[in-house]
């Protein structure tokens, strides 16, 4: 799976309720939840984030709760992965079992700049800048992760299994 577009730049530290802010809380549809997508720290990133765009930061993206409202709202507005310096574990979490791809780089998350075209290759951990031509490499996902990630999340990996099981017997 090959993800590319344009970076969008945060720093350390960016807790759930500055991705999507409690008030939205109530609302469960990702559409809905993307047009409150970091209104809090970036005014302007719901109405101008492009399907495909990639949100790049630093240490601890997605501290703060548990809400699985972050990643699903990130998701909802068209960004096709996070690359960060490091996440929450929770958030990380979530990320994955509603199939959005997260990478850790802090090279990349400190180098990589808004605006700039990025590239990812999810299945060996590899991603270009393509505006100025540098490479990261970060650790490749294990295959369940891969396969969880391909099927849109949990959800999706485990439907697939049962239909699997269903055909084979």
């Amino acid at each position: 799976m090959i993800l590319s577009g344009r970076a969008w730049k945060y720093g350390d530290n960016v807790d759930t309720d500055a991705i999507i802010p409690a008030r939205y809380l109530n609302v469960s549809v990702a559409k809905e939840l993307a047009a409150h997508c970091m209104e809090d720290i970036d005014a302007d990133f719901a109405s101008s984030v492009r399907e495909g765009d990639i949100i790049v930061a630093g240490e601890n993206f997605g501290c703060g709760s548990s809400r699985e409202h972050a990643p699903i709202s990130i998701k909802g507005a068209g960004v096709s992965c996070v690359i960060a310096a490091s996440y929450a574990r929770i958030f990380y979490r979530n990320a994955i079992n509603i199939g959005l791809p997260i990478l850790e780089s802090a090279e990349a998350a400190r180098d990589i700049e808004a605006g700039q075209e990025i590239e990812v290759r999810i299945e060996d951990g590899l991603i270009r800048n393509l505006t100025t031509g540098k490479e990261y490499r970060t650790a490749a996902y294990p295959r369940f992760m891969l396969a969880v990630i391909n099927a849109g999340g949990l959800v999706g990996y485990t439907k697939r299994r049962i239909e699997e099981r269903r055909r084979t017997g």
